[in-house]
């Protein structure tokens, strides 16, 4: 699997890396938003984990501009914890939200869940397209 991890703190990224190794996925780091889009355009990643706030572009930035060209599954993690912005993010386009700090366990679940939603929709997709 390939984990795209868009935040602009390098010791989160390094954290994040060192929580999914027991999956044996390919981890890679982008530190700026537009770094990341850059990224998911080049290679598509299986999932996408984002923070929401970096300068420049924030995550809610990102994940719009991710929504007009890819349905890459994105998972906030983000020490925010209001509703509001859970809302926002998840208008933006984002298909789950973690707290910070989130045991890795759940973050693996997490991932897993939305890996597979993924792989289940492009088989519908192949299904009807072969009909």
């Amino acid at each position: 699997m390939n984990i795209l991890v868009i935040d602009d703190d390098p010791a989160m990224t390094d954290l994040l890396k060192l929580l999914l190794r027991p999956t044996n996925s390919n981890v890679i780091a982008a530190h700026t938003g537009k770094d990341g889009l850059a990224i998911i355009k080049q290679s598509m990643p299986d999932i996408v984990l984002l923070d929401l706030m970096m300068p420049e572009m924030d995550g809610w930035q990102v994940s719009k501009e991710i929504r007009t060209f890819s349905l890459v599954p994105i998972l906030i993690l983000s020490a925010l914890d209001s509703p509001g912005m859970i809302a926002a993010a998840l208008d933006a386009g984002a298909d789950d939200y973690l707290i910070k700090p989130v045991p890795s366990g759940v973050l693996i679940a997490h991932i897993n869940k939305l890996v597979r939603r993924k792989h289940i929709d492009q088989l519908r997709i192949e299904t009807y397209l072969a009909t």
